[in-house]
């Protein structure tokens, strides 16, 4: 899930529930064109930062407490990072997505896109 700056959905992906969230980073980013990209620690991955280093997006990923050459993070920035923590909140108001009522991916992932739908319309 991706949201703007002021935690209005930008572009989301249905994975599996194993699946990491890294693996769909990329093509999230793809179909956006931030400034500048917060995320958490589980996207500290040296592939992924250096593809948003190329296309001169700025980076505020705090770095792995394992990393052996830490990273620089703009803290007082990443704490906007809230705004998709609080978008997940909002779509667990809605009792079929929060209990995932529907079964089949397809179904809902409608869901998914009727939700940010009314949070554009709000």
């Amino acid at each position: 899930m991706i949201v703007d700056a002021l935690g209005n959905p930008l572009a989301l992906s249905l994975t599996g529930g194993q699946a990491h969230d890294i693996t769909q980073a990329e093509a999230l980013t793809a179909l956006v064109e931030p400034e500048a990209l917060l995320a958490d620690k589980g996207y500290d991955a040296d592939r992924f930062v250096e593809s948003l280093t190329v296309r001169a997006i700025k980076t505020v990923i705090p770095p792995k407490s394992n990393r052996k050459i830490k990273r620089d993070c703009d803290f007082a920035l990443y704490r906007e990072r809230n705004l998709v923590e609080r978008f997940f909140n909002t779509i667990k108001h809605f009792r079929a997505i929060a209990t995932r009522y529907e079964k089949t991916a397809r179904n809902f992932l409608a869901g998914l896109h009727l939700v940010c739908a009314l949070v554009w319309i709000k």
